[in-house]
């Protein structure tokens, strides 16, 4: 077996089960790779028993990796897209961080998840991906143009609204007059979108959701759309920029720019151990439940 390890910051709190996650998987022979900036953290902190190869971008991995490790929050599974891409790498995710929706495995439950993934005791998740592109071009999205949570375009510089013109599928739908607008897939309905009053949506639904932000047209609401949807967007406001964010990157674009979002041609997939499931995270994270008449 052959895994790739990625942690977008290292904390000297995290340093014991990081190196229980390499002793746990040099047991079960694992060929291991690690996120080079990561590996210099970690090893100028600790002492480690044998050297790791590494790897610095996207241009360095194969498909012939059979797991990847994601090492933080939700976050930084985010941050894990970016490396993998269109990979087709099966993804799992440690929580060092705090709320963890998408990276699932507790830090005191590792050498059991490892043993699982030896054994082949889970299963894949494919999750929509949303891309985008920008007319005129966008030179700071144009080669990560995708996201797996959500797309936000939103005032920059101002305290004044923007309005944003919206089309689905080049039929008009409505000008929201807002902060700014998300739209969010399953994955990301439990991120920004639920924060501004979106739904949550299960994984395995084919649908996206526009979720405005502070809108100032009052009756605009959430909306849930098909997936296989084409969503036009044009931004008018006070400035001559205005921002656009793929899940915790962020871009600045021209007003009146053409903004084009549809569903990705590829999937990220993350792995679902067994006995874990998207509604036992949903209660556990949301506290449903939690009410004592329960």
């Amino acid at each position: 077996m052959k895994v790739g390890i990625y942690g977008q910051f290292y904390h000297k709190k995290s340093g014991e089960y990081i190196s229980f996650l390499l002793h746990s998987l040099q047991q079960y022979g694992v060929d291991i790779y690690i996120e080079k900036k990561f590996y210099e953290a970690f090893t100028s902190e600790n002492q480690v028993e044998k050297a790791y190869q590494t790897f610095e971008s996207y241009h360095d991995l194969d498909n012939s990796f059979d797991v990847f490790f994601s090492i933080g929050g939700d976050g930084t599974i985010l941050r894990t897209i970016t490396l993998v891409q269109d990979l087709d790498i099966p993804i799992i995710g440690i929580n060092t961080g705090r709320l963890g929706f998408l990276a699932t495995i507790q830090k005191e439950d590792i050498q059991t998840a490892i043993a699982k993934i030896v054994k082949n005791e889970y299963a894949i998740e494919e999750r929509s991906v949303l891309a985008v592109t920008t007319s005129p071009e966008n030179e700071d999205i144009l080669h990560m143009n995708f996201a797996l949570n959500e797309v936000t375009v939103a005032r920059k510089d101002t305290t004044s609204m923007i309005t944003v013109k919206t089309h689905l599928n080049d039929e008009y739908l409505t000008s929201y007059w807002a902060d700014g607008l998300i739209i969010a897939t399953p994955t990301g309905s439990t991120g920004y979108s639920l924060s501004c009053g979106g739904p949550v949506i299960t994984p395995n639904n084919n649908n996206f959701v526009l979720t405005p932000i502070a809108p100032h047209n009052l009756n605009a609401r959430p909306l849930v759309i098909p997936d296989h949807t084409i969503i036009r967007l044009e931004v008018s406001g006070r400035e001559d920029k205005h921002l656009i964010s793929l899940d915790s990157r962020i871009a600045t674009v021209d007003i009146n720019s053409t903004i084009i979002i549809k569903k990705a041609p590829f999937t990220i997939k993350l792995i679902e151990l067994e006995g874990e499931s998207f509604l036992k995270t949903l209660r556990k994270k949301l506290l449903w439940g939690e009410d004592k008449r329960n």
